[in-house]
This record gives structure tokens, C-alpha cells and sequence, in this order.
């Protein structure tokens, strides 16, 4: 009885200093789907294909939307657990298309990921900061609002997204750090893989286990230098940036208690971060226009930049 007291007392402690999730009701009633039934749908062609750099997998695609004006900008990420072997930005397609059809322009942007030649760190990070900010050079011809751009991310893309943010918080001597990174309105996460040591010790296997983590940022050594130090958020914290974590409750890939943890302790250090958990819904419902889940995305979307 007294270890059960004590465990009930941390945890209403806990509950005292960390904010709640938003939690929205129930949004679906099929069966949560997979990327390979998403992607056995039929999908619309961006406008145009985009090197922003010299490799091969250096490159964005850009859906731009009707009418004149500057367009508020929108960059994505795909998932995929950061690996050559798994499915690239064709997976953000769905969203773009309804993203694009709602008034924002869209840069939905591939890279170099593990098993790539020059993925992994620091190649992929590298990637991601040379084609966010590549997007100074297409906005004049492409009427873009660069003082109105989110970035999103779905599962391994959302580390991404949020670690892009985190940009002008990189430690001085780290080879990630660029001058002049491209200044961002907020990140959307979407089942999102925030926090790395903490994937890497306690998430499910869906991804490869700890090694895809070692495979992308390097093995702790004895020593040697914090592989988390310059990739992970949680260790860049605060972003100083407006950050929504959407998750799915019923993801098995990142449950939801990772972009809750995560949420709860930017929020505790003082960033504009909330965490939404949407019931009844899976890993891939949050990126397919489709889903019941979908129209909280966009109200994610519309509350950062409309």
C-alpha cells in the first residue's frame, strides 16, 4: 500500500507541472491503414521538381496554389524511420495536394537517408538545412511568403521538422550549424519521433530498433561527443518557435506518449508547444487528407500561418 500511495503521489506531482494534451474525440471507425495501402491510392503530380543541390536526392518538389499574392509556405518531410529502404516523399503527396487546393504553397522536400551514399550525419541533417533554406532562392519567382512558413514533418520527419527549427540553437562547434538559417512561424509534427535517446531506449522495434538511431546520428561512445547533443530537440530546447505535436492514439509505431513527453517539456521550458492526441487514430491518418483526423491537421496548419 505504501509503494502504491507513493507511485500515486509522483505521478499526480508529474500531472502538476507538465500541461495536459488536447485530447479530441474519437475521429475514426475503420481499421487504422498502412503506408502501402495509402500509397495504393492514386496521387496528382506537384508542379514542378527542385534541385537544391547536387546530389541526386537533393530536391524538392513544389506545389504552388492558385491566385496571385504572396503564398504562405508550407515544407514537408516525409518519414520513412530515415531509411533508403522505405517509401520517400511520395508518401506526403495526399496532403500536399489538399494543402496546396486550401491556398499555401507547398515544398515537400527528399534526402539523403541511412543507406544512402552520404546519409546519416551528417549528410541527411545537412540536407534538410540546405533545402529549407534554398527556398530564398524560389521565392521571388514563385511568390512566396517567406515571412509566413511552417514546417512538418510525419513520424522520422517530424524529428526532422522540429530539429530544422532548432537550427539557430546548434552548438557553435557543431558541423550542422550553417549562418543565417531561414526563419520559421511554428513546426506541425505529425506522429513524430521528437525525442531520439528516448526512441532509441524505449520505442517499439517498427523502425529497426536502437540501431536505425546509431545508423543516423552515430554510437555513443565512451568519451566521445553526445550523439544527441546537436540532432535530438529535447537537447536544443527552447526552440523559441510555435510547435504543434499531433499523434494518433492508436499508433504503433510512435505512441502518442512520446510527442507528449516531448511537448511537455518544451512547454516547461517556456516554447508555445501543445500536444494533440487524436483518438481513434493511426500513423498514417494524420498525413491522409481522407482521414476523420485530417481536419484537425489543417486547423494546425491554418493557426500558424492564416
Amino acid at each position: 500500500m505504501r509503494l502504491m500511495t507513493a507511485a500515486l503521489a509522483g505521478l499526480l506531482a508529474l500531472t502538476a507541472c507538465a500541461p495536459s494534451p488536447t485530447l479530441i474525440a474519437p475521429v475514426e471507425t475503420r481499421t487504422p491503414i498502412t503506408f502501402s495501402q495509402l500509397l495504393a491510392r492514386p496521387r496528382v503530380a506537384a508542379d514542378q521538381r527542385i534541385a537544391y543541390g547536387p546530389d541526386a536526392l537533393q530536391f524538392g518538389e513544389l506545389w504552388l496554389p492558385r491566385g496571385r499574392g504572396r503564398h504562405p509556405v508550407i515544407v514537408l518531410i516525409h518519414g520513412g524511420c530515415w531509411r533508403a529502404d522505405l517509401p520517400g516523399l511520395e508518401l506526403m503527396d495526399y496532403m500536399a495536394a489538399d494543402l496546396r487546393d486550401r491556398g499555401y504553397a507547398v515544398w515537400n522536400m527528399e534526402y539523403r537517408r541511412i543507406g544512402h551514399p552520404g546519409g546519416g550525419y551528417p549528410g541527411t541533417f545537412g540536407d534538410i538545412a540546405m533545402g529549407l533554406d534554398h527556398l530564398r532562392t524560389l521565392a521571388e519567382q514563385h511568390s512566396l511568403d517567406l515571412r509566413r512558413v511552417a514546417v512538418s514533418g510525419h513520424s522520422a520527419g517530424g524529428h526532422l521538422a522540429l530539429w530544422a527549427a532548432a537550427r539557430d540553437r546548434l552548438p557553435v562547434e557543431s558541423p550542422l550549424r550553417t549562418a543565417d538559417p531561414l526563419l520559421i512561424r511554428g513546426v506541425v509534427s505529425l506522429a513524430g519521433i521528437a525525442d531520439l535517446d528516448a526512441y532509441r531506449q524505449t520505442g517499439p522495434d517498427a523502425c529497426g530498433g536502437p540501431s536505425t538511431i546509431d545508423g543516423l546520428v552515430g554510437i555513443q561512445q565512451p568519451g566521445g561527443r553526445d550523439v544527441f547533443d546537436d540532432t535530438s530537440p529535447p537537447a536544443l530546447l527552447p526552440l523559441g518557435d510555435r510547435q504543434v505535436v499531433i499523434s494518433g492514439a492508436l499508433d504503433p509505431i510512435v505512441p502518442p506518449r512520446f510527442g507528449q513527453d516531448y511537448a511537455a517539456a518544451a512547454a516547461s521550458r517556456g516554447d508555445p508547444a501543445r500536444s494533440i492526441v487524436l483518438e481513434g487514430a493511426g500513423h498514417f491518418e494524420v498525413i491522409d487528407p481522407t482521414s476523420a483526423a485530417w481536419p484537425r491537421v489543417a486547423d494546425a496548419f491554418a493557426g500558424l500561418l492564416n
